[in-house]
């Protein structure tokens, strides 16, 4: 089966960073474009990031220079970078394989983040 497993969420105040990890079993990894989503209480599940099997990556101008999607294919993870966080950032987080109806089912647990002084 396929497992996404989210990591590296907390608590930060406005202007730091953290970085979330995705750890990837039950799928060739390599092969498929990954994505980062987020949801916020009361609002839709959002597309922050996308990255394809060669590295090409691409941000919506909500988070465009201050989030980087990466991907290691060798340890089947991809991360995201998140710099000058906003309180508007708070959500919880979510990885997934890109380009799947309503994500294939794959959604992990996510991890949270809050942004907030």
């Amino acid at each position: 089966q396929v497992q996404l497993v989210e990591s590296g969420g907390g608590l930060v105040q406005p202007g730091g960073s953290l970085r979330l990890s995705c750890a990837a079993s039950g799928v060739i990894f390599s092969i498929h474009a990954m994505a980062w989503y987020r949801q916020a209480p009361g609002k839709e599940r959002e597309l922050v990031a996308t990255i394809t099997r060669f590295g090409s990556t691409k941000h919506p101008d909500s988070v465009k220079g201050r989030f980087t999607i990466s991907r290691d294919n060798a340890k089947k993870m991809a991360y995201l970078q998140m710099n000058s966080l906003k309180p508007e950032d708070t959500a919880v987080y979510y990885c997934n394989l890109d380009g799947l109806p309503s994500g294939g089912g794959y959604w992990g647990q996510g991890t949270q983040v809050t942004v907030s002084s």
